[in-house]
């Protein structure tokens, strides 16, 4: 695979050489959710050169599958997998188009990372490691089916769409965690709750002018690893203002925007208000007094958050009615996390993620992602939601359930891992069930008895712009992951 040197110049010098040059690939080509079809046709092209079968099924999944080596036909088939699309986000200042634009990675002090974006590690390097693996010449290993499964981030609808029996593989491989020196059993499910509001337009009243109020410079992050750590979100903060200002000031809405990934803790929050001629004054004195406590609030939480206003045009606004039911419905809705696990100590349990709200005087919608390792988990938490907006008559639908990944200790595929480890790196690694929803779940409801084990390289900042991963445990997980296809039937 060819790369442009232009936009992937620091992963030329990178070992192992054939893992870096893929992932080059997936920068290269653009990979929204739901837009993978470039991506997708490259692969199969790209895989049916070396002479491996390869099959599109109906949800757009690619699988490409290898046959055994010689002396290896009958060791148990397994399954490597993961995903082709990325979260995409960046900084408001950037001007990157994901549907067109490479992502530009630099290595910096041992990581690799994209500056102003995401970079695409999720679950770039995963799906870098299994085409290597595909075109690896030295590895002795049994029957190889490769899936790389679609739209992933937006709702897992490829794995939801993967039909039963299309895989032959018995044994499964996930590449799609996050941290070195550890197995993943078992991960949590859950669902969306989307909002949605029609309104009815209101002429901004005569002698008002109207403010653009910017929340910004928060960490964001994945709404699923990162959820327990406090981490502010830019909507949930900027509302709480909004109903202070409201309180102090005859204040009119006009819009509300915030985040844009329904998986992403939102970094960014925008408002749009108007106020009465000549309270310019009481609004900055206001903001500034809420920028120096909500940095007291969050401090070493949150180092760069920045609430600042300046004029902006409005010809409508929402009724007071509207307004009212807005700003205290977000300020009344759940985010983060609801109960950690008793069984699992230091896991979250229960969480929901505010992700997305977009407001404007014709109505508006908001999105919730709510997550769970127990099922009854998540339909309590996205049914309390729901009776929340149920409360103003506002409309609220669940949808794209998909179940957690029930751990099996007993795993024997876990205990090759383990054991494999332990020979290659002279120490052991730990088991972890993640609060991040994985496409394991889904897979191992459609194929009882699947034996599934995941796991990968150190990535930081997954869903965020300045999402990284470290270089050398890129290289320990190619390593590993030779050594364990290697080992199965062996």
């Amino acid at each position: 695979m060819t790369q442009t040197a232009s936009a992937t110049a620091a992963l030329d010098q990178l070992e192992p050489s054939a893992v870096w040059a893929h992932f080059a690939t997936l920068c290269r080509i653009p990979r929204q959710s739901k837009q993978e079809d470039a991506l997708r046709e490259h692969l199969r092209q790209w895989a049916e050169g070396l002479g491996l079968a390869t099959q599109v099924d109906t949800a757009g999944n690619l699988i490409i599958r290898k046959p055994a080596t010689a002396g290896r036909e009958t060791t148990p088939g397994l399954v490597l997998q993961g995903h082709l699309d990325m979260v995409c986000q960046k900084n408001s200042d950037s001007t990157h188009d994901f549907s067109r634009d490479p992502i530009r990675p630099v290595l910096a002090d041992g990581w690799v990372k994209a500056e102003g974006t995401t970079l695409g590690a999720d679950n770039g390097m995963g799906v870098a490691m299994i085409l290597a693996l595909l075109a690896d010449k030295t590895t002795a290993h049994g029957p190889l089916e490769a899936l790389f499964t679609v739209d992933e981030e937006a709702g897992m609808g490829g794995a939801q769409g993967l039909q039963p029996g299309l895989l032959q593989g018995r044994l499964m491989l996930n590449l799609d965690t996050e941290e070195w020196g550890e197995f993943y059993l078992g991960c949590a499910g859950g669902m969306d709750v989307n909002v949605q509001r029609p309104g009815m337009a209101q002429p901004l009243p005569a002698g008002h002018e109207a403010w653009r109020i910017s929340l910004t410079g928060l960490r964001g992050g994945h709404s699923g690893v990162n959820i327990h750590e406090e981490r502010g979100n830019a909507i949930k903060l900027l509302v709480r203002v909004l109903a202070d200002l409201n309180a102090r000031l005859p204040l009119h809405l006009v819009a509300l925007q915030g985040g844009t990934a329904r998986n992403a803790l939102p970094r960014e929050a925008f408002a749009v208000i108007a106020l009465p001629d000549g309270q310019s004054d009481a609004l900055s004195k206001a903001l500034g007094s809420w920028q120096a406590l909500l940095a007291q609030e969050l401090e070493g939480v949150e180092q760069g958050i920045k609430l600042q206003a300046e004029p902006a045009s409005a010809s409508h606004v929402l009724s007071e009615a509207e307004q009212t039911i807005w700003l205290r419905s977000l300020h009344a809705a759940p985010h983060g996390v609801r109960r950690m696990s008793q069984r699992v100590a230091g896991v979250v349990e229960t969480s929901n993620n505010l992700g997305m709200v977009d407001l404007e005087p014709q109505g508006g919608s908001c999105n919730f992602m709510v997550r769970s390792l127990r099922d009854s988990g998540s339909q309590a938490l996205a049914d309390e939601i729901v009776s929340l907006w149920a409360l103003s008559g506002t409309r609220a639908e669940q949808s794209g359930a998909y179940p957690g990944w029930t751990p099996n200790p007993d795993s024997p595929l876990l205990s090759l891992c383990q054991q494999v480890y332990q020979r290659a790196f002279q120490s052991a690694s730990s088991v972890q069930v993640i609060h991040a929803g994985l496409e394991c779940g889904i897979i191992a409801a459609k194929y009882p008895g699947m034996d599934i084990v995941s796991f990968g390289p150190t990535i930081r900042g997954a869903h965020a712009p300045g999402e990284q991963v470290e270089v050398a445990s890129v290289a320990r997980t190619w390593q590993l992951l030779q050594a364990i296809v290697s080992a199965i039937g062996a």
